[in-house]
C-alpha cells in the first residue's frame, strides 16, 4: 500500500500484492489456520484498494474516458459482488467447509476484475489523461488508502461525495478493531 507513481502503477502494484497473497493461500492445504490469516490480509488490501478506486479512479474514468459511465458502473458492480463475498468470508474460519468455496469465488471474481481493469480500463484512462493528471490521481488514491476501511461494508455508499465522507470514520473503527483482535497477523 502506498507505492508511489501514477494511479495506474499504484493500482497494478496493489493487484500484484493481492495475487501474491492468493498464491500463498493456495499453497496451503485446506483447513490450515494460516489460510484465514491470508484471507483477512487479502480482504484488508482489497477493501482499501476498492475504496480508493471508488473515491477517485472511477469518477476520473466517468469524466475523461469515452463511455466512462458504463465502464465505471461495471467496475462498481464487480466491487459490490466481491464485497458481499468478503463479508460472508469474514464469518468463516479456515476449517469451515464454506471457507474454501467462498475464497475460490473471491479469487475468481478478483482475478477477472483485475484482468478487465488492466486490459481495458487502464489503457483507456492512460490514453485520455495527461501524465500529470495520472500522477495527481495516484497521490489521491494513496491518501485514500491510508484512511480507508479494512473490512467490507456492503451497505456503505460507493460513490462520491458520501463515500469520501464516511470512509475515514469507518476506516478508523476498522483499524482499531484489527489492532485489538490481531486480525491479518500471523501468530
Amino acid at each position: 500500500m502506498g507505492h508511489g507513481g501514477n494511479v495506474i502503477d499504484e493500482l497494478v502494484t496493489d493487484h500484484r500484492e493481492v495475487e501474491e497473497i492468493f498464491g500463498r493461500m493456495e499453497s496451503l492445504p485446506p483447513g490450515t489456520k494460516d489460510r484465514k490469516v491470508y484471507a483477512d490480509q487479502a480482504t484488508m488490501e482489497l477493501v482499501r484498494h476498492s475504496v480508493a478506486e471508488e473515491a477517485y479512479l472511477y469518477p476520473a474514468v466517468r469524466e475523461h474516458v469515452a463511455n466512462g459511465d458504463a465502464l465505471a458502473d461495471k467496475e462498481l458492480e464487480d466491487h459490490s459482488k466481491a464485497e458481499r463475498i468478503m463479508k460472508d468470508l469474514e464469518g468463516c474460519e479456515a476449517d469451515d467447509p464454506e471457507f474454501d468455496r467462498l475464497i475460490g469465488e473471491l479469487m475468481r471474481e478478483i482475478r477477472s476484475h483485475i484482468a478487465d481493469e488492466e486490459q481495458n480500463l487502464f489503457p483507456r484512462l492512460r490514453a485520455a489523461c495527461t501524465p500529470d493528471a495520472l500522477d495527481h490521481l495516484g497521490d489521491k488514491v494513496r491518501m485514500a488508502k491510508k484512511v480507508a476501511p479494512t473490512r467490507p461494508h456492503p451497505s456503505a455508499p460507493d460513490t462520491p461525495p458520501a463515500n469520501k465522507l464516511l470512509a475515514p470514520g469507518a476506516g478508523l473503527v476498522d483499524r482499531l478493531r484489527d489492532a485489538l483482535t490481531g486480525r491479518g497477523k500471523m501468530d
